[in-house]
């Protein structure tokens, strides 16, 4: 391990100590600190649970720990809560540390420095620390996800081959049972260059093998959701069926870590930006500063839901004044705060009142 300051002050400090851990791929560095933000010992380890581990040896009983969720922080945080001294982890969220960047001398030494800093003071931005049970249906959710983002991917590159060669496309699905048999034909005729039909080809088994993958990560998902009641709730929900319900358990993992609906919203990123200064106030777009995931998944869960449903029409009211794109936003935040009353109550009481009639507009001029 490389050390760069040795305080003498750790040989008579006793007090609780604030350790900052700025996490890197193959190195570390860990910086302890008093209570009153003097340095005891700032040390670069490899990445290893016994580095790490002997490390913290030195940080007293019951060490308040930060490091920033950055890439692979799964193994430190597991490390820390198996510790003896029990320390408190804590995640510093990655835009509430943005400000580093614009310092003018940036190391690792400042970083973890800076981390303990905002720590001690209660300064620190935090994020939620999944659990492992969590952050393992993450996995099979996001896996699942990129399997099919690849076949998509795959399927874009069908079509550009079949335009490049002039093959008009009919059907509204290519690789439905008449798109196959329009594939099989094309190959079984060799109509196509070779090395345009190698191609499809070669994308067809592609995709086959994406396919099985899919589904066995389909039936793993469902395997470990099988008896999780917030997953049944989230399926009353019209236009959420299993696969977006995995998608929401997995994503926001335990519900009661947010205090209302609005809160819910706003971590993931579908509230409007609010710019206030005396007495000017702007507010602007969707922030998208949360998951992708829930936001793809509220999207996704209420852009073909009928009028009739209640969602539905509250789309279409919002889009009637301000434009489809407003309306199905809007639809999708309204629809996340139904995902949020489902994964905290285990049902959602406003589908089971029924939508009163609007009443149609009086024209102007005349009296109803």
């Amino acid at each position: 391990m490389k050390g760069y300051v040795a305080s003498a002050l750790d040989q008579e400090y006793d007090g609780r100590q604030f350790v900052g851990i700025d996490l890197h791929r193959a190195r570390s560095v860990i910086v302890r600190t008093t209570d009153t933000g003097d340095v005891l010992e700032a040390v670069q380890i490899p990445n290893t649970p016994l580095a790490l581990a002997q490390v913290m040896t030195r940080a007293g009983e019951h060490p308040e720990v930060v490091l920033e969720s950055t890439y692979g922080w799964y193994w430190a945080v597991d490390t820390l809560h198996d510790l003896e001294s029990a320390p408190a982890v804590h995640l510093a969220h990655p835009l509430g540390v943005k400000a580093f960047e614009y310092r003018r001398v940036k190391n690792d030494l400042r970083d973890a420095t800076d981390l303990a800093d905002l720590l001690r003071l209660g300064r620190l931005p935090e994020s939620w620390i999944a659990p492992p049970p969590t952050r393992e249906l993450r996995e099979l959710v996001r896996h699942r996800a990129k399997l099919v983002a690849l076949r998509s991917h795959c399927k874009a590159q069908v079509h550009a081959v079949l335009a490049k060669c002039g093959v008009q496309v009919p059907m509204s699905d290519l690789f439905g049972v008449a798109g196959t048999a329009l594939l099989d034909g094309l190959a079984d005729r060799g109509q196509l260059p070779k090395p345009y039909a190698a191609r499809i080809a070669s994308l067809r088994r592609i995709m086959d093998a994406l396919e099985f993958e899919i589904s066995v990560f389909e039936k793993l998902t469902r395997g470990r959701l099988a008896d999780d009641p917030g997953y049944r709730a989230v399926q009353t929900i019209p236009g959420i069926g299993p696969i977006l319900g995995s998608v929401l358990v997995a994503e926001i993992g335990d519900v009661h870590r947010f205090t209302s609906a609005d809160k819910l919203t706003c971590w993931a990123g579908l509230t409007p930006l609010h710019r206030e200064s005396d007495t000017k106030v702007r507010r602007g777009r969707i922030t998208k500063q949360g998951s992708k995931m829930v936001r793809w998944a509220m999207v996704e869960s209420v852009q073909m839901l009928p009028a009739r449903t209640r969602i539905g029409t509250f789309r279409d009211q919002v889009a009637a004044r301000r434009g489809r794109p407003r309306g199905v936003v809007a639809a999708a935040r309204r629809q996340l705060e139904f995902v949020y009353y489902a994964l905290r109550d285990g049902h959602v009481r406003a589908l089971n009142t029924p939508t009163a009639p609007r009443p149609a507009a009086t024209p102007r001029g005349k009296v109803a």
